[in-house]
């Protein structure tokens, strides 16, 4: 028996990375997973990995999904995704949403339009696809949405500032991050009353994907430093299947909740060897 039997699952950003690998842990669970994200094929993005590819590892492995292509910075695309989903698998029972679109650039050089676009991504189709997902929820009285956060919403204090003592860029996807954490704990709270389980959860050390490493937050996909991403999948597959009360309106980081639930021994980096964010705290 897996946590997810005959559960349907929608994961965006499943074309590579987090995504990919909560995409795949979830269906080895039994889910019938929703691939959602803009590339397709391979060779599609600069980036390795694409949606053809995770659906294709994980029918081979023997579990369920299905690829949908989608621009998540458009709301009728969003709205659109949810619609697919039901149409193909049924009412959407848990949706992880984790797609990001980001830029390291100083607000002084940052474009408006690439600005307004990443806020699309990673803050607006959160709202979106929840709104649409709650329409398939409530009447059920039961689902869990699941928030990939990130441990840039941990904002560098007040000054005076060293050089270095923040990651150069950050502003925007901090920013959308630390929104993302409140619109977390907001919503749990909203749809506490239908039984439906809201929560937030950011690696605890910088995850090694495609993505990182074209921003040189690792130095290889080996980096020693760093986190492998099952430990994200089954931080977001605890979230989604633990009872409501152990876990809606959490803002936490993968090793933390693992440790506190005995999925594993023992943990480090952010939210067990250094501090999270207010909202983690809260």
């Amino acid at each position: 028996m897996g946590k997810l039997d005959g559960k349907v699952v929608v994961v965006t950003g499943a074309s590579r990375g987090i995504g990919a690998e909560i995409s795949a842990r979830f269906a080895a669970e039994g889910g019938r997973v929703v691939c959602a994200a803009r590339t397709l094929k391979e060779g599609d993005h600069p980036l390795e990995g694409s949606l053809e590819k995770t659906v294709a590892d994980i029918r081979e492995a023997g579990g369920e999904a299905t690829a949908v292509a989608v621009n998540l910075a458009r709301p009728e695309e969003c709205e659109r995704l949810i619609e697919d989903a039901q149409s193909i698998y049924g009412p959407v029972d848990v949706l992880v949403n984790n797609a990001a679109l980001t830029y390291f650039i100083p607000v002084k050089d940052f474009a408006t339009s690439r600005w307004v676009r990443s806020w699309e991504v990673n803050f607006h189709a959160p709202f979106i696809l929840s709104k649409a997902v709650l329409g398939q929820m409530i009447p059920r009285s039961s689902g869990s949405i699941v928030n990939i956060s990130s441990g840039a919403a941990v904002g560098p204090g007040r000054g005076p500032y060293k050089d270095g003592a923040t990651l150069a860029g950050g502003t925007c996807y901090g920013a959308e991050k630390a929104a993302l954490e409140r619109f977390t704990q907001g919503l749990a709270s909203e749809v506490y009353e239908f039984r439906i389980s809201v929560t937030c959860v950011s690696p605890s050390l910088v995850v090694p994907t495609p993505g990182t490493v074209y921003h040189n937050l690792v130095t290889g996909m080996d980096d020693p430093n760093g986190e492998p991403p099952a430990l994200m999948a089954d931080a977001a597959l605890l979230l989604a299947t633990e009872p409501l009360d152990a876990v809606t309106g959490r803002v936490t980081y993968s090793q933390q909740i693992l440790q506190e639930f005995g999925w594993i021994s023992e943990g480090r980096g952010r939210g067990v060897t250094t501090p999270g964010t207010g909202f983690s705290e809260i």
